[in-house]
């Protein structure tokens, strides 16, 4: 059963906090700058960005087959699936899917629904995505990075280990030299969750000898934040 149109203030909120700095490195800020369309924005839409945005299956199934656009784009380059997956209307994306809806056009900011699914933490809504072949393996975002090093900065463990069953790339490198055993590490908290994502990692055999740029392993990094905990399952794993 899927939800109703949620608020994705939180979701804008968590893209738009500082990352701070980890172990002696100035993170970017915004490194997951994603724009949900706000309400006055989807207000304004119409034709399959309306229907989507409301789960509106009938609708949709009637204005494509009066020939309407299925990847049209809006003001922010989203396309109907896009504001279907912001939105969680799972319904809307099977009825977009099978009209024949690209599963994996980038946005505006190189987002695709299954990196927005993985940053909103939408567990659900990014399983119907990945059974309708969407791909876990796409570069996205303005950091070249992947929705599996996003999800494991935020500590996003359920979605995390969907992506790396879904062939996610597990070392993949992005612009600012992290991996997601990286990211889970220098942008996460060692709590619960981003033990749980860096235990999920190794276990998938993710590399454990890839460094920042200034050659830190993922070991080091972890002790020098003082994740005790991260510091003994890396240890445990071979990690140096």
């Amino acid at each position: 059963m899927q939800h109703p149109a949620r608020s994705l203030a939180p979701v804008k909120m968590l893209a738009g906090l500082l990352l701070g700095a980890a172990a002696g490195l100035c993170a970017p800020t915004a490194a997951l700058a994603q724009v949900a369309p706000g309400l006055a924005e989807a207000a304004q839409y119409q034709g399959l960005h309306a229907a989507a945005h409301r789960g509106e299956v009938a609708r949709i199934e009637k204005l494509v087959a009066a020939g309407a656009p299925l990847n049209a784009r809006d003001s922010h380059g989203r396309t109907p699936l896009h504001v279907a997956t912001f939105a969680g209307r799972r319904d809307a994306i099977r009825a977009l899917v099978k009209a024949g809806a690209d599963l994996n056009l980038l946005e505006n900011d190189r987002y695709d629904g299954v990196t927005i699914a993985s940053v909103a933490d939408d567990e659900e809504t990014l399983r119907v995505l990945l059974s309708l072949g969407a791909s876990a393996k796409q570069v996205t975002s303005r950091y070249d990075g992947t929705a599996l090093i996003a999800a494991a900065h935020l500590g996003h463990d359920g979605v995390v280990r969907q992506l790396i069953a879904a062939g996610a790339p597990l070392d993949h490198v992005n612009n600012l030299h992290w991996t997601a055993v990286i990211e889970a590490i220098v942008l996460g908290d060692s709590g619960a969750r981003h033990q749980a994502t860096l235990k999920a990692l190794i276990d998938a055999d993710a590399s454990l000898k890839l460094t920042d740029k200034q050659g830190q392993t993922p070991l080091q990094l972890a002790r020098a934040r003082g994740f005790a905990a991260m510091e003994k399952m890396l240890t445990a794993a071979g990690a140096k």
